[in-house]
């Protein structure tokens, strides 16, 4: 079960790879409104699509003051291939350990009989660090509610 709504967010430090080099990243954002979206693999169609999409409407996100951060069990050597391959522009941590998918509560055990991943999930946590929002997909090939996301986004705003 994901963690629900009213409940403070666990604070994960977890790291970003990029052209730069390897970066700290924490989770949520201090001080800011952030959307913590959760998805099972790298190089998947569907979690392709999903941050594809989330990309080409960052404005939106960062326009309702927002910071959007993915969070996968893939290596960040991995996201950061997969980001410039596909053009994904928002922050991608690596959550290899499981520390922080199993503290959000949204491990899908034995994603394809491959192992295990973190299941597709999205949050929002407001600047105080508080989870107003949580939603973990029946599957993973379905796609949070965005609507809804940018919902509490807005009212936060």
């Amino acid at each position: 079960m994901p963690l629900s709504a009213g409940t403070q967010a666990p604070v994960f430090t977890l790291k970003s790879k990029s052209a730069s080099g390897l970066a700290d990243v924490t989770l949520p954002a201090s001080g800011k409104n952030t959307v913590i979206l959760f998805f099972p693999l790298a190089f998947t169609g569907v979690c392709t699509q999903e941050l594809c999409d989330i990309t080409a409407g960052l404005g939106a996100y960062a326009a309702l003051n927002a910071e959007v951060i993915g969070v996968s069990v893939d290596s960040p050597f991995a996201q950061e291939a997969w980001a410039q391959k596909e053009k994904i522009g928002i922050t991608l941590v690596s959550d290899l350990n499981k520390e922080a998918t199993n503290a959000y509560g949204v491990l899908f055990p034995g994603l394809a009989g491959i192992g295990d991943t973190s299941a597709r999930a999205a949050f929002v946590v407001d600047k105080n660090g508080v989870i107003q929002y949580a939603e973990q997909t029946a599957t993973p090939k379905d796609l949070p509610d965005f609507d809804a996301v940018k919902a509490y986004l807005q009212a936060l705003a």
